[in-house]
């Protein structure tokens, strides 16, 4: 058998779905929630499952289960979640601090945000799977803000 792949009776079936909005959601790993829920959620949380991220900003959950045992919500997190929180002080990249309002500051500047993190990022300065909720790379969420402005 091949290293990369999984037995077909090892798969464990995984509801992308989110229970409440019904949209599709992204798959994050553990060690994301472990650090970004509060010590509230830590404590009921079931590590054995896999858990998702919904990306819908009208929808109060940021994580929920595979299987939809367990969601959390915004308040269960140390850190505002920019998808679900409008705030001006809301980091759009978590690992630099580039909120909102600084990315607004920064547009017509000789500042090229997107650029100063891609350089981080090369240089293996961030850790977007602790930092950034969705727990992933923020470049795009990061380009998506300033095209809107």
């Amino acid at each position: 058998m091949d290293c990369c792949t999984t037995p077909a009776n090892s798969a464990v079936t995984v509801k992308r779905e989110c229970p409440s909005c019904g949209e599709k959601g992204k798959n994050v790993q553990l060690i994301t929630l472990e650090s970004l829920l509060k010590e509230s959620a830590l404590e009921v949380i079931e590590p054995e499952n896999p858990f998702v991220f919904c990306f819908n900003p009208k929808c109060s959950i940021v994580y929920f289960s595979g299987n939809h045992s367990q969601t959390f919500v915004e308040n269960d997190l140390k850190v505002p979640v920019f998808q679900k929180n409008q705030g001006a002080d809301v980091p759009v990249c978590y690992c630099f601090d580039w909120t909102r309002e600084r990315l607004i500051k920064a547009v017509g500047s000789d500042k090229k945000p997107a650029d100063q993190i891609k350089a981080h990022v090369q240089a293996g300065r961030c850790g977007c799977e602790v930092n950034n909720p969705q727990g992933g790379c923020c470049l795009g969420n990061v380009n998506s803000f300033v095209r809107s402005l």
